[in-house]
Formats: C-alpha cells, structure tokens, sequence
C-alpha cells in the first residue's frame, strides 16, 4: 500500500481484490476503497477503524483475522488466545463481514511441516463455529505447501510463486 489510488477501484473490470499483507489503521481509508476482502485483520483497533470507514464509504468489507499459530516476531497477526474476543467483536460491527480466519506457518523445507499449524487453524474455526462465530473460510497455503493446507481445509491459497516463478 505504498501507493494512494487516485481512482475508486469500483470503476476497474468485475473482479474481488483480496489484501494479504499487514495493515495499519491510517491506511485502511484507502484499503476499503481497493479491495474486497482484507486477510489480515489482527486487532480490534483495526477492526474499528475499517468498520467506520467502510461505513462512511457505504460498503461491505469481508474479513478474514490473521492468527499468528507460529508465535514468530517476524509474523503478523493476533495470538490464538484473543481470536474469540476479536471475532466478537468483528461480528457486531455493520460493514465489516467475518469470513474465516488465516495464517502464514514457518517456511520449512518439507511441506508436511506446515501440517500441524493448518490442522490447528482448521480446528480453531471449528471451535468458533460452536461457540456461535458463523465462518467458512481458510486462508492458508503458499506455492511450496498448498497441497497440504488444501488437505487440511484451506479455502484460500497463495500461489503467485508456482504461477510466476520466483522473484528475482
């Protein structure tokens, strides 16, 4: 989001933009005017300031909360303790529509690494299901371990290494 739009991104060819990167409050005034859905909703101040400018630009954000399963530093997103609360609060808000949640593992070099983190997000949506936090939605997966996220329920996968090729 280096970037400000200079166009309301309404007026492009149909499509659902998605934002995957972290995002901070003071840019969240142009991300509801980009994209359709945001996967990286980590906190509840956040949450706020999306829902009012959703509102103030009358539309409907979805939103997926970034859990951070892999406690790394380097990793965004909320700890798995404070999802709940943070799902409850999503859920009360008029603009924003809480869609699932995500999460980015450790980079290993064996796929099957990643198992454990996908199977704990799966299993932590599941027990939000019960306790009344109506989601569907997984995002979880890059190009080197999609078919394991996939195995485990992912919804979402990032691929854009296994369609492009790596970064030069």
């Amino acid at each position: 989001m280096s970037r400000r739009p200079k166009k309301d991104r309404r007026n492009w060819a149909p499509c659902i933009l998605a934002f995957h990167r972290p995002l901070q409050s003071n840019k969240a005034k142009y991300a509801i005017r980009l994209f359709d859905m945001i996967h990286s909703l980590d906190s509840i101040p956040l949450a706020e300031e999306l829902n009012r400018r959703a509102e103030q630009a009358d539309r409907m954000i979805n939103v997926m909360v970034e859990v951070n399963l892999s406690k790394e530093a380097t990793k965004f997103g909320t700890d798995e303790a404070a999802v709940l609360n943070l799902a409850k609060r999503i859920h009360h808000f008029n603009h924003l529509s809480l869609e699932g949640l995500m999460t980015m593992p450790p980079y290993f070099d064996s796929p099957e690494m990643s198992r454990p983190y996908y199977t704990a997000l799966r299993e932590l949506m599941e027990r939000m299901v019960k306790e009344g936090i109506p989601m569907k939605e997984l995002s979880m997966g890059m190009s080197n371990d999609f078919e394991i996220a996939i195995e485990e329920g992912a919804t979402y996968v990032r691929v854009g290494t296994a369609i492009f090729g790596a970064r030069k």
